[in-house]
């Protein structure tokens, strides 16, 4: 699944090659994804595109009438790709741009979304429940820690939480709780403050590094170009189990919290 590094990824790979051109026409070849598809994206033809944003792992296409609000699921990618470039199976809608070009999602499980935000909207309902972007300055350990009292949770869900912040996906988790040393089976209610404090700068500095290498390469992510991320290539913990760890060579464990794999260091992680 994409998670919010690339996301953020492909809003920098499209954004250049979309802001401050004319929509020409919106072809939705398939309305039935996660939600239906609905009838206003196509307010947009004939229009400008104003900027493209990110909110958590939702990108904003916006124009004057309002917004195209895509989510890629599971299985979602987005390129730009010329207009006349064949379709391939599970390509589901195209933004058509006046300079021959078209942005393109193909999703093959059709988990991802295509919504609408009209401009007189202030938020759409999807976002009124997120918590902040984990790199700003909103999102920080004392947030953390006073959010955690009493949580009983594994702290591990706890900062994957989109209601405490967004974007902190499953392989980001694993990553960050390794390196701050915290066992993500441990309720997020017993993690002490002075580690939450290291923790948050820990989360924003592993989310940056995988921004800046192009994301994480899974089977399911390519960039908008088509490239795969490449901060697969340093992850110390996730997909690990029975490997050596990188810090003290124990064997890395692999146990399911809340559903999900979870990788950590029973000698470095208490």
């Amino acid at each position: 699944m994409p998670e919010l590094p690339e996301v953020e990824v492909s809003r920098l790979g499209i954004t250049p090659l979309m802001l401050g051109k004319k929509i020409e026409k919106v072809v939705v070849r398939n309305r039935q994804l996660r939600w239906p598809v609905p009838q206003e994206v196509h307010l947009t033809e004939g229009l400008t595109i104003d900027s493209i944003r990110r909110r958590a792992k939702y990108l904003l296409i916006d124009t004057p009438a309002g917004s195209i609000i895509l989510h890629l699921g599971m299985s979602g990618r987005l390129c730009v790709v010329p207009t006349t470039t064949p379709l391939q199976k599970h390509d589901h809608i195209d933004i058509q741009l006046s300079n021959g070009s078209c942005l393109r999602l193909n999703d093959a499980r059709r988990f991802g979304a295509c919504l609408w935000l009209d401009k007189s909207e202030p938020s759409h309902p999807l976002f009124n429940a997120l918590g902040p972007e984990p790199l700003t300055d909103e999102f920080d350990g004392e947030r953390l820690f006073s959010l955690s009292r009493n949580k009983q949770v594994a702290v591990k869900n706890f900062i994957m939480d989109n209601k405490i912040v967004v974007g902190v996906g499953n392989i980001y988790a694993n990553e960050s709780l390794f390196i701050a040393g915290i066992d993500p089976r441990r309720a997020a209610g017993k993690v002490s403050k002075k580690r939450y404090l290291a923790l948050a700068p820990i989360i924003k500095q592993v989310l940056a590094k995988a921004i800046a290498q192009g994301g994480t390469t899974l089977k399911d992510f390519a960039q908008a170009d088509g490239k795969p991320g490449y901060f697969a290539q340093e992850l110390l913990v996730y997909g690990r189990a029975k490997q050596p760890c990188v810090k003290c060579e124990s064997e890395i464990k692999s146990v399911t919290i809340g559903q999900r794999n979870t990788f950590f260091c029973p000698e470095c992680q208490s």
